[in-house]
C-alpha cells in the first residue's frame, strides 16, 4: 500500500494586509427627559465622555479614529472567500506584504513577487524583483505595493515566495487573495443638438456607494475637434458660484446633473462645413473623496454622439425677431450650405402661405456652390395673421440633377399688432 508522505513544512511565513485608514468612532448615546427618573444624568455622563464631540454629544459620530479591527493578521481571506472591505473602481488598491522567518537557521536568496490577476490581464506590482541573500531568524522582509484600480469585478492578489534553505534544497510556495471591486458611480450622458454646430452634453452622475461623497472635480476633457464650455456655474455679486451651492457632498443614491457646450473649432469647421458620422466628443474625467479623503478618480471612454442628419443641403437660420407686427415688413436671415461631395447650382423658390408671405423675386439664381462651402441670404417676410406663425415655404432647385429640396416650418415667429406693440 502506497502512502502520500507528509507535506513539508515551510520556513517562512507570509502574512498580507490591506492597508486602510482609520475610521472615526461611533457610540450609542443614551438619553432622557429632564422629567424622567435618571433626571440629566445620562446627559452628563455623555459630555463627560472623552469620545464625544463637544456639543453633540447625542450624535453617534466621535471625534475619535478607530484602528481596523483586524489589521496585525491577514486582512484578506483566502480564495473563494469574500473580503469583508469593499473596494471601488478608481480607488488606489495598497497592500502590505511581510515574509517572516519562523525558523531556526538562515534562509537564502528569497524572491517575493507580488502579482495581482484581473479578468483581461496579469500586473506585476513588486516593488523589486531582486532577491534578497539571506533572512536570519526572527527576521523579516516587507513590502508595500500599490495599484490604481481600473476594472470592476473579481480580482486575485497572487503572492508568490521562493527560497533556498541551508541545505540547499529550493522551497516555493505561493497564495491567492481574492477581492471584489465595485462601481462607485453611475454615469449617464445625454446629447442635444442646437440649430447651430454646437452640441450640448447633460451628465447625471449618481453615487451608488453607502457613504457620501466630496465630488472635487468633475470636467468634460473635449476632443481635439471641440472647444467646451462649462454651464455648471452663475455669476452672483460679481463672484463664480456653482449651480450646486457651496456644498459639494453628494449623498448615497443621489444624482447631481452636469452641463456642457461643445464648440467646433474653427479650424475643423471651416472646413469639415459640418462634421457628419459618429464623432468623438471627449471623456469626463471625475475625482472625487470618500471618509478620510481616500481619492478616487474615474475617466469615462470617449463620448460618441451620433450627428444630425441634414441631407445635402443644410438650411440654417442666423437671425430672426422674436416678436413682429402685422403686416409689417420683417427681415431673417438664412444660412445655405452644401453637404455633400459635389458641386450644385442652387435656384431659390418662395411659396407664399396662408398667413406668411415672402416679398422679393422667386426663381432667382443663386450661383454654385462648391462642398463644404456657405452662403447667406437675407429675406424680407410678411405677416397677416396674429399671433404665433410658421415660417415656411422656401424651395431649393439644383438644376445639374434636377432635385428640389423643400424647407417648411424653419422657425416660428409671434405676430402681433401694432397697438400691442407700443402698449407693449
Amino acid at each position: 500500500m502506497e502512502v502520500n508522505p507528509p507535506k513539508q513544512e515551510h520556513l517562512l511565513a507570509l502574512k498580507v494586509m490591506r492597508l486602510t485608514k482609520p475610521t472615526l468612532f461611533t457610540n450609542i448615546p443614551v438619553t432622557c427627559e429632564e422629567k424622567d427618573l435618571p433626571g440629566d444624568l445620562f446627559n452628563q455622563l455623555m459630555r463627560d465622555d472623552p469620545s464625544t464631540v463637544n456639543g453633540a454629544e447625542i450624535l453617534m459620530l466621535g471625534e475619535m479614529l478607530t484602528l481596523p479591527q483586524n489589521f496585525g493578521i491577514t486582512s484578506f481571506i483566502q480564495l473563494h472567500s469574500p473580503l469583508s472591505t469593499n473596494i471601488f473602481l478608481g480607488e488606489t488598491f495598497s497592500s502590505y506584504i511581510s515574509v517572516h522567518n519562523d525558523s531556526n537557521q538562515v534562509v537564502k536568496d528569497i524572491l517575493v513577487k507580488a502579482d495581482l490577476q484581473t479578468s483581461s490581464q496579469r500586473l506585476n506590482l513588486s516593488a523589486s524583483n531582486a532577491a534578497v541573500a539571506e533572512l536570519k531568524p526572527d527576521c523579516c522582509i516587507d513590502d508595500v505595493i500599490h495599484h490604481e484600480v481600473k476594472e470592476i469585478g473579481t480580482h486575485i492578489l497572487v503572492c508568490a515566495v521562493s527560497y533556498t534553505t541551508q541545505g540547499g534544497e529550493k522551497m516555493y510556495f505561493r497564495k491567492f487573495f481574492k477581492f471584489q471591486v465595485l462601481k462607485p458611480l453611475d454615469v449617464k450622458t445625454k446629447f442635444y443638438n442646437a440649430e447651430t454646430d454646437e452640441v450640448f452634453l447633460e451628465a447625471q452622475i449618481q453615487n451608488i456607494t453607502t457613504s457620501p461623497m466630496f465630488m472635487e472635480k468633475v470636467s468634460l476633457e473635449p476632443s481635439i475637434m471641440y472647444n467646451v464650455a462649462e454651464l455648471n456655474s452663475v455669476n452672483q455679486a460679481g463672484e463664480c458660484v456653482t449651480t450646486f451651492g457651496s456644498r459639494t457632498y453628494l449623498q448615497p443614491m443621489d444624482t447631481r446633473q452636469y452641463l456642457y457646450c461643445l464648440k467646433p473649432k474653427k479650424e475643423f469647421a471651416e472646413k469639415a462645413g459640418i462634421i457628419k458620422g459618429v464623432t468623438v466628443i471627449g471623456k469626463l474625467d471625475i475625482v472625487w473623496k470618500t471618509n478620510l479623503g481616500e481619492r478616487g478618480r474615474l475617466q469615462t471612454s470617449q463620448l460618441q454622439r451620433m450627428a444630425p442628419g441634414y441631407g445635402d443641403v443644410r438650411l440654417s437660420l442666423e437671425a430672426i425677431p422674436d416678436t413682429v407686427i402685422l403686416e409689417e415688413p420683417f427681415h431673417i436671415t438664412c444660412k445655405i450650405t452644401n453637404c455633400s461631395e459635389r458641386t450644385m447650382d442652387l435656384v431659390l423658390e418662395m411659396c407664399n402661405t396662408n398667413s406668411i408671405h415672402w416679398c422679393g423675386i422667386s426663381g432667382r439664381q443663386l450661383g454654385k456652390l462648391h462642398p463644404s462651402s456657405s452662403l447667406c441670404l437675407a429675406l424680407t417676410l410678411l405677416s397677416s395673421v396674429q399671433g404665433l406663425q410658421s415660417v415656411s415655404g422656401l424651395r431649393l432647385t439644383d438644376t445639374f440633377l434636377k432635385r428640389t429640396y423643400e424647407y417648411d416650418d424653419i422657425a416660428q415667429v409671434c405676430v402681433v399688432s401694432s397697438a400691442t406693440k407700443v402698449e407693449s
